[in-house]
């Protein structure tokens, strides 16, 4: 996954939908607004998880390659 850095900010996109409606909500920590995804970035590898009806998370990583949900840039 590619990364675009801007004065010192990470911009990046949703490996899911591809959107760029990405929201901040802790550090290192994302949320997509549009298909309502946490996004979770440790050691620049992107773990993701769905959010449930009753609020537990359910693991979306498998969907994915690691190199798919790795930042580079």
């Amino acid at each position: 996954m590619k990364v675009k850095i801007v004065a010192g900010v990470r911009l990046l996109h949703c490996p899911n939908c591809k959107s760029k409606n990405i929201g901040r909500i802790g550090n290192q920590h994302y949320y997509c607004w549009e298909c309502f995804i946490e996004l979770k970035l440790i050691e620049n590898v992107l773990h993701m998880d769905q959010v449930e009806e009753d609020g537990s998370l359910s693991s979306l990583d498998d969907l994915f390659t690691e190199e798919d949900r790795t930042l580079q840039g």
